[in-house]
């Protein structure tokens, strides 16, 4: 943020003197301090900045969450352990970003998956990283396990195939930032925007921050049954907050190869989960003689059902799960050749919840791949 700041500053005092040197006076101003600061500080048989400082990148990304549900219960004196289990199609974007030495616009676009909504945000330096990930999606054919003595075993599988009139909906946020202590010989950037160079392998003590949150929906009326057997839960609000330190290593084998990797526990000091529950009216729907009558079709069975289900806000509940250790892990791999550059990493995030005897998990992970040329 540091290194944001400085620029604009630099471009105020530009702005100063812009009028009597011109645009193209402006422009080199501010270009020549970029090229300073990015090398400020650092030992240069280490670090270095590329010769050709404009970027022009073709990015690509594919992300892909994972919600996993449990309860058990009973209706009508009857046992069951239902899973819903809602597992999106990896989600891909492809865009195009230009700048100078980092700095710069991108543009993405989804071409594949869930059709949600993808959004990133970052900044890079040598010492710093930060970055914010807001992912979005909705799905209505989440997999259902159901065990239960009153389903047969040959009649699982078609019990197994659910498809909601309202789909679940689920939205996350991630954001993270950490800060190298050993930036004279070490890079981020290098790793992760490519805006200078990793010359010599080198090492780095780190500290860092993340922040979670989760917002699982499927309170409607029409997803009152789904209510009904998650034990009246129907809305789900999630966070985490949580600071670690670690260790990050830049390994240049060859001339031209990084692979970057880093490692940080984390103790999760803030792990809050805030449950919304219903009451629905299924199980007056249970005792009323159309719903085991047998002379009516499947469509005119569904049609009374759910145009009678409701469902009624009881309330929520704020629980506190305490402190946890987490485990935080990225691995980048970049290869530089002439003006042109490749590279990818990943990273994955875990989150668990639990309520009475409703519990679940929401797995989000993404890998992102670039190829840029240096102009």
């Amino acid at each position: 943020m540091t290194r944001q700041l400085m620029v604009l500053a630099m471009l105020a005092l530009c702005l100063q003197t812009s009028a009597q040197g011109g645009l193209k006076a402006f422009v080199g101003k501010v270009g020549a301090f970029i090229d300073t600061m990015s090398i400020s500080g650092v030992d240069r048989h280490y670090i270095d900045a590329p010769k050709k400082p404009w970027q022009l990148i073709v990015k690509g990304n594919v992300n892909q969450s994972i919600l996993s549900m449990r309860t058990a219960g009973s209706i009508m004196g009857i046992d069951y352990d239902a899973r819903p289990y809602l597992k999106t199609e990896p989600s891909k974007y492809v865009g195009l970003w230009a700048g100078y030495r980092g700095y710069g616009l991108g543009y993405t676009v989804n071409v594949g998956g869930d059709k949600g909504s993808y959004l990133t945000f970052g900044a890079t330096g040598g010492a710093y990283g930060i970055n914010v990930r807001i992912h979005s999606f909705k799905n209505s054919n989440p997999e259902f396990d159901l065990s239960s003595d009153i389903i047969p075993e040959d009649a699982k599988d078609e019990w197994g195939k659910v498809q909601l009139i309202d789909p679940i909906k689920v939205r996350t946020i991630i954001a993270d930032g950490y800060y190298m202590f050993n930036s004279k010989h070490f890079s981020y950037a290098a790793a992760y925007d490519q805006s200078v160079l990793q010359k010599r392998s080198a090492g780095s003590l780190m500290v860092g921050a993340m922040y979670y949150y989760g917002h699982i929906n499927y309170a409607t009326p029409s997803n009152g049954d789904l209510i009904y057997m998650m034990k009246g839960l129907g809305r789900v609000k999630l966070w985490q907050g949580s600071v670690g330190l670690g260790y990050a290593y830049n390994w240049v084998p060859v001339r031209g190869l990084l692979v970057s990797a880093m490692a940080m526990p984390m103790l999760t000091f803030v792990n809050k989960l805030k449950a919304y529950g219903y009451a629905t009216n299924v199980d007056d729907l249970m005792t009323n003689p159309i719903f085991m009558d047998k002379d009516i079709s499947d469509e005119e069975w569904d049609e009374w059902f759910y145009s009678n289900l409701t469902i009624a806000s009881t309330g929520n509940k704020m629980f506190n799960s305490g402190m946890a250790v987490n485990f935080d892990a990225r691995l980048s791999l970049t290869y530089n050749f002439g003006q042109f550059f490749v590279n990818a990493y990943g990273q994955f995030n875990n989150m668990r919840y639990q309520h009475d005897s409703s519990h679940g998990y929401l797995n989000d992970w993404f890998v992102n791949t670039s190829v840029g040329i240096r102009l």
